[in-house]
């Protein structure tokens, strides 16, 4: 078997890797509010979210092609398929790192961090897509301060909303809600998390010479699809015990506040082929829901140790692809 085909079997298996590890590692913040406020059973909402992510992930591509082409262009890529897979090794690294420790670190952060990285230790700062690099890092820099904006205005709004009713029943109504909101969310993960993968099966593909265009095969959409599922109904249960209680108290209401406003976002960038990392978002939203209710009560020791990781994972993705590629290249 020829050395390519091998490397290009052994990204697929690791970008399947990634999102399974994505599915219990990211997956964890689109149901941690609902958990956290019992409006769902753990294992419920961790079931319900592996559905919605399967069927979000097999609904759009725009996103996995940014990722196949924006970054670096497969064509110019000497050893494409070994710095695909060096790239995918330090990204499951430190996803596995942060898991364990139960911070909600970025996967996109780790992936495109570890994309660039890999590229540049093997062909130098000139192989990057500049224009659509920085594209990339605009969404993934700016989707947080809108997500505390918005959570802010949407907790503002059912204040609002809520002035003049019995604070109990709306809190068991909210609830019911805020099943659906979950499933909306999971769904928009889908919609964007996923896609990563396929953009990266799809790299891989192009470097190997098996496939010409950027268009995402079926089969990699299925794949992919199946792992972010299967990898979604173990749970993230560390991360949602982070996310869903430690940056503040939540009640029904800042739950369905902050999902509301994590979907919008997520599905908005989704639908301009940008990604972002819905552990930002969802985080941030929550900030921002805590933020207008009031100030103290959201726990800014854990927000910024959050924010701390979401600075360092980016470069310290890339370097550790760096080292791969290269210990990487003397084998291949």
């Amino acid at each position: 078997m020829e050395i390519v085909l091998v490397l290009t079997i052994a990204v697929v298996v690791f970008a399947l890797a990634f999102d399974f590890i994505n599915g219990f590692h990211d997956t964890a913040n689109a149901i941690a509010t609902s958990v956290s406020t019992r409006a769902l059973k753990p294992r419920t909402a961790v079931y319900m979210a592996a559905v919605m992510n399967f069927i979000g992930a097999l609904t759009f591509t725009g996103v996995a092609k940014t990722i196949s082409k924006d970054i670096v262009d497969p064509f110019m890529l000497e050893k494409g398929s070994v710095v695909i897979l060096a790239a995918l090794i330090a990204a499951i690294a430190w996803n596995l790192i942060t898991w364990y420790y139960g911070i909600p670190s970025s996967s996109s952060h780790a992936l495109i961090g570890s994309i660039a990285g890999a590229a540049i230790s093997a062909a130098g700062f000139g192989i990057l897509n500049y224009s659509g690099f920085l594209k990339i890092m605009e969404a993934l820099i700016l989707s947080p301060f809108i997500a505390i904006a918005g959570g802010f205005l949407f907790m503002l709004l059912f204040k609002v909303l809520l002035k003049n009713r019995n604070l109990f029943k709306a809190n068991k109504r909210i609830r019911y809600m805020q099943i659906g909101t979950a499933a909306l969310q999971s769904f928009t993960h889908g919609t964007n998390d996923a896609q990563k993968a396929m953009g990266i099966i799809t790299m891989a593909l192009i470097a190997a010479n098996l496939q010409t265009g950027d268009d995402i095969q079926l089969w990699v959409r299925i794949a992919a699809a199946t792992a972010m599922g299967l990898g979604t109904s173990i749970g993230g249960y560390k991360i949602i015990k982070t996310v869903g209680g430690k940056i503040m108290k939540i009640r029904p209401v800042n739950g369905i506040a902050a999902d509301l406003n994590s979907a919008i976002i997520i599905f908005g960038a989704t639908l301009i082929h940008l990604p972002v990392s819905t552990t930002h978002v969802i985080s941030s939203s929550i900030m921002g829901v805590g933020s207008a209710q009031r100030v103290k009560g959201v726990k800014w020791g854990v927000a910024k140790k959050i924010v701390m990781t979401w600075i360092i994972t980016l470069p310290i993705s890339a370097a550790l692809a760096a080292i791969v590629y290269q210990i990487l290249n003397l084998f291949f």
